[in-house]
């Protein structure tokens, strides 16, 4: 991708909260650290430790949740009548091996990484914290502004709900996040009003049904075919059934059955996920789900069993927010630096919040534009352009800056 002309590039030098370069260092280690040291969701505790410590060196007092993990930190004070503006981050990873090589800060902990960038988001409000903190005891600072870092995110429904039900969003009038994106270049961020995430729920199917011998499948239930029908026939049967236009996709990403080849097994054992663009067919998905198994597992002579499991709505971004990020973008790095994105089919449970104050989340760039490797999220090589780290922290000041009206 072609750079724009630097002429395009605001002087940075005389706008307020620029990451200085000593603290940036110290991000970049700090998100290193991170990347050793990943913990799954609810079991964030070093990750919690390790914030809080930070955020009361500067002379903060974070508030750890509930729940012992994830916390909060309040930077001014909140005093009852104009909103807070609240800065999202994820903290848990995912369980899965860092399988980078000759990477010095590959994860150390076996079957565990931080493969989806929460390690940056993390990194990305931390930094802005300092920084707007700093910008505070100067009284530069328009109206309070809360950290939030949330545990759980991978977890659904996710821990965006049990953050909501402590009080997070008390006294909050706007939030914002960003998520990393591997398509779009370090320097840049992409931006979209309305969906752009997709609803993601989880289901687990199994099949019972009378076994036997390879050899008589006539006097028995063919749990093989009948889970393989159950597979492919069933996100056919939605396809007809509901409107092609609400992105309604079912993909399945576990199927088990048997254990010997002359044993038609008893019973078998589907896993996968549900996701939806539009958020009215995501409602109304449960009952189509649960018709179309029951009538192909029947149509083959096998029981089923359903475990839908409700995950996140699609994140639907506030367009007055969304300008808010992109004006802070564009003050900082030029207007050349923010693109539009499209909605993905990723889930995400930011979108809790966001039934309950208006806010916004941004594909944050982690590309380097000489990287041809093409490294995506949920992968164990995953690993992003550090830079991006500026990028975030600076997106997130200028934003705190900027918003001083308030919704």
């Amino acid at each position: 991708m072609s750079r724009e002309p630097e002429a395009d590039v605001p002087d940075e030098s005389s706008l307020p909260g620029v990451l200085p370069e000593a603290l940036f260092t110290e991000l970049v280690a700090f998100r290193r650290d991170l990347h050793m040291h990943p913990e799954l969701g609810n079991q964030e505790f070093r990750t919690t430790a390790a914030l809080k410590a930070r955020l009361e060196a500067a002379g903060l007092h974070p508030r750890v949740l509930p729940a012992g993990t994830g916390l909060i930190c309040d930077i001014g004070t909140w005093d009852g009548h104009r909103p807070m503006l609240a800065l999202r981050a994820d903290i848990d990873a995912l369980p899965i091996p860092d399988t980078k090589a000759d990477c010095p800060y590959r994860s150390t902990v076996p079957d565990r990484a931080h493969a989806c960038g929460h390690d940056v988001h993390t990194t990305v409000v931390l930094g802005a914290g300092l920084v707007l903190a700093d910008l505070h005891r100067q009284g530069l600072l328009p109206r309070p502004v809360r950290l939030l870092f949330q545990p759980a995110e991978e977890v659904l429904p996710g821990g965006a709900v049990d953050a909501v039900a402590a009080g997070v969003l008390d006294g909050v009038g706007r939030i914002i996040a960003v998520h990393c994106d591997p398509r779009v270049d370090a320097g840049r961020i992409g931006l979209r009003v309305g969906p752009i995430t997709s609803a993601c729920d989880r289901l687990e199917v199994t099949l019972d049904g009378p076994g036997g011998h390879t050899a008589r499948p006539h006097l028995t239930t063919d749990m093989v075919t009948a889970a393989a029908r159950v597979a492919t026939d069933v996100p056919a049967v939605l396809a007809r059934r509901i409107d092609a236009r609400s992105g309604l996709v079912l993909t399945w990403g576990r199927i088990e059955a048997g254990h010997a080849p002359n044993v038609i097994p008893q019973h078998a054992e589907l896993g996968g996920t549900v996701r939806c663009l539009d958020i009215d067919a995501w409602r109304g998905a449960p009952d189509q789900v649960y018709a179309a198994i029951d009538e192909v597992a029947t149509l083959h002579g096998a029981k089923s069993q359903i475990n839908y499991v409700r995950g996140v709505p699609p994140v639907v971004n506030d367009e007055v927010v969304t300008g808010l990020l992109r004006e802070s973008m564009e003050r900082r790095r030029g207007p050349y630096s923010v693109e539009d994105t499209e909605q993905s089919l990723g889930g995400e449970d930011f979108s809790w919040y966001l039934e309950h104050v208006p806010g916004a989340m941004a594909r944050l760039g982690v590309r380097n534009p000489s990287d041809t490797t093409h490294l995506d999220l949920h992968r164990g090589n995953f690993d992003v352009d550090e830079s991006a780290i500026k990028v975030g922290v600076e997106l997130f000041t200028a934003a705190a800056l900027i918003d001083a009206g308030g919704a």
